[in-house]
């Protein structure tokens, strides 16, 4: 008899093969999906994630580019790039790190505000990048960090490049410094360069440096490093050089300016020396200075209020941002402008008395007496003011201001200079949308003789001059050219000005350096093929009162330095043939014809002679006392001790 299943068993063994087919069908599902998502990722977007594990794994970084350097235009280096030694700590190699600037500062001086300054970038930084203790350290400290490397977790000697000024104070105004970026530097660009937030990054400041930052800068280039999953550098796999900064070659000559440098020692002072045939700008002086090197390295505190607290401002431009009243050597712009209206002519005559009334008002000659009849010629080389006042009167303010501003006074001249300043040249509009006044006829009169609302600078002092000998509108130059690429003459085309007019007044100038009565005459050039045409200034920078005029007006002498007058002289040469013009400002010096025209005919000679000029070419009497000059200038000129004791060599 055949033996049945129990239904229990039968049921359970049908029931089997669905539940495996269910379980395996669900299986399959999610085995496909899962290969589809695989083949997705690893061949669909296979090129899109193999760059993001590059990226995760390789870095970019910056190379800073090497800064343009410059020279004078003989090609004298003026700013250039030396080799820097600095030493850098890590933090978390250095693990306890007041403990190694402990040890570290026994064997070399650290500066305490380096020291602050180093651990603020600490803690803002992160620990694996290192950062600067201390920067332009010796060669001797070098080493001693190195034979004590072990005891100085972290610490590393490294080397680099840093801005150096060779020539010291005598191109700190023209050529400014540089220092590291600043967030405040920052601020002032909508879209800063990444290479401007490379830690301690230098750009120019002040000066050229900062005028022609962008030339001088170059382009960064980048290299790819290897890093691991904290950042750190591994290795470096490739890089890309940058575009170094251009190279900038000066108009300036190097041996003429230090000269003016030594010439104006002593004196808060200013003096400018343009070729009248290119407008280049051949010294740019201005007294006292200060060593640029001071603040590439980051100047104290000490210098810097010594600096700040000089009454004399050795931080002030004086030769392109200073503005004086220009006193006397104005009155040629005067002339000028009644020559052209047709209001005088050249042997036209004015009486002096000493005074003019003008209105309820004596405007007063500086010759108490007065100078008696006078024409142009007399009245340009005995320095007149009551001629100016009159002419002045018939010609009127605006004629005057038109006329300045066509000799380059009252514009602010395009020179890649910092604080270039505008000056003033004053006319009724000017009064009366700046003041709200009326234009008086008494400020005519102040104006006719360069004092009252008139300004200028000792670079327009120089460009108008050079415009005067010339008849051309001769533009100042101070790059002569960028990377070997010439850059635009500053020589000019004719002005709009009448040539005999013009003659005239160079008549007129050459009278007062070499007529016996001329004001300048104790300052004129011997040599018959560099005679010098000029004029004479003195500016007020007090009001003598009536009383004071009654009693005998103070002399400078008797003064507080302060309140002394200005002393200015304008000058070009040779005369027939005018190759350089020269101002010169020496700051409450007193006379111009005492304390400006002989520095001027000495920095003339210099350049007319393209060194130390004969002392033939100086009048007799002056030739012992220039003899002895020459000697201490040279010596004053000779490489100086640095505080390190090195020669700046």
């Amino acid at each position: 008899m055949k033996q049945r299943k129990p239904k229990s068993q039968g049921l359970a063994y049908k029931r089997l093969p669905r539940r495996a087919l269910l379980l395996g069908g669900l299986q399959a599902v999610f085995v496909g999906g899962l290969a589809a998502r695989m083949r997705f990722m690893q061949v669909d977007q296979a090129d899109e994630y193999r760059l993001l594990a590059e990226e995760n794994r390789i870095n970019i970084r910056l190379i800073p580019p090497t800064r343009g350097r410059i020279y004078d235009r003989n090609g004298q280096i003026i700013g250039q790039n030396s080799p820097s030694y600095r030493i850098v700590v890590v933090r978390e190699d250095a693990g306890d790190v007041d403990k190694v600037i402990a040890k570290l500062s026994e064997l070399i001086p650290l500066n305490d505000d380096e020291i602050e300054r180093a651990q603020t970038e600490m803690r803002r930084s992160a620990p694996f990048l290192p950062v600067t203790l201390a920067d332009q350290v010796t060669w001797e400290d070098i080493s001693k960090v190195a034979v004590n490397a072990p005891a100085l977790p972290g610490v590393t000697p490294e080397v680099g490049l840093t801005r150096q000024y060779p020539r010291y104070e005598d191109f700190a105004h023209i050529v400014g410094y540089v220092g590291p970026v600043s967030d405040y530097d920052l601020s002032k660009l909508e879209d800063p360069e990444p290479v401007l937030r490379i830690p301690r990054f230098q750009i120019g400041k002040v000066g050229l440096e900062a005028k022609q930052e962008n030339s001088l800068r170059g382009r960064a280039g980048a290299k790819r490093v290897e890093v691991n999953a904290t950042g750190r550098v591994m290795r470096e796999l490739d890089r890309q050089e940058g575009q170094p900064g251009a190279d900038l070659q000066l108009a300036i000559d190097a041996e003429l300016q230090q000269y003016a440098q030594a010439r104006l020692a002593g004196e808060s002072a200013a003096a400018i020396v343009i070729d009248c045939e290119t407008g280049d700008l051949r010294a740019v002086s201005s007294t006292p200075s200060f060593d640029p090197n001071l603040f590439v390295r980051g100047i104290s505190v000490a210098d810097y209020r010594a600096l700040t607290q000089d009454k004399y401002r050795p931080l002030a431009n004086k030769s392109v941002q200073g503005t004086y009243p220009p006193g006397s050597t104005f009155k040629m712009v005067t002339a000028l402008a009644a020559l052209e209206a047709g209001v005088i002519g050249p042997g036209n005559t004015v009486y002096c008395p000493g005074h003019l009334k003008v209105g309820s008002r004596r405007f007063h000659c500086w010759k108490r007496g007065g100078h008696g009849t006078v024409d142009l010629n007399l009245s340009l080389k005995r320095s007149c003011d009551v001629y100016y006042y009159d002419v002045a009167l018939r010609v009127g303010i605006d004629k005057i201001s038109e006329m300045s501003r066509k000799l380059g006074l009252g514009v602010k001249h395009d020179i890649p200079m910092s604080a270039v300043a505008s000056g003033l040249a004053p006319n009724q509009e000017w009064k009366q949308r700046t003041h709200g006044q009326d234009w008086l006829v008494g400020d005519t009169a102040n104006a006719s003789i360069g004092q009252g609302f008139m300004l200028a600078s000792p670079l327009q002092l120089a460009v108008m001059t050079a415009r005067i000998a010339t008849g051309r509108s001769v533009t100042p130059r101070l790059v002569r050219s960028i990377d070997g690429v010439e850059q635009p003459s500053g020589a000019g085309e004719p002005l709009d000005i009448n040539p005999y007019n013009l003659e005239q007044v160079r008549k007129a100038m050459f009278s007062v350096s070499n007529d016996r009565r001329g004001t300048a005459y104790r300052s004129r050039i011997i040599e018959d093929e560099f005679r010098m045409a000029g004029k004479t200034g003195t500016s007020q920078v007090r009001n003598i009162t009536k009383a004071e005029r009654a009693a005998g007006v103070i002399r400078n002498e008797d003064l507080p330095w302060e309140r002394r007058d200005h002393a200015l002289f304008v000058s070009f040469a040779p005369y027939d043939n005018p190759k350089y013009a020269v101002a010169v400002v020496v700051e409450h010096g007193g006379g111009g014809s005492k304390a400006a025209a002989p520095v001027a005919r000495d920095i003339m000679l210099q350049a007319l002679y393209d060194g130390t000029p004969p002392l033939e070419a100086y009048p007799v009497a002056d030739r012992e006392r220039i003899k002895e000059q020459q000697k201490r200038l040279e010596g004053d000129r000779r490489p100086k001790a640095r505080p390190d004791g090195k020669d700046r060599a």
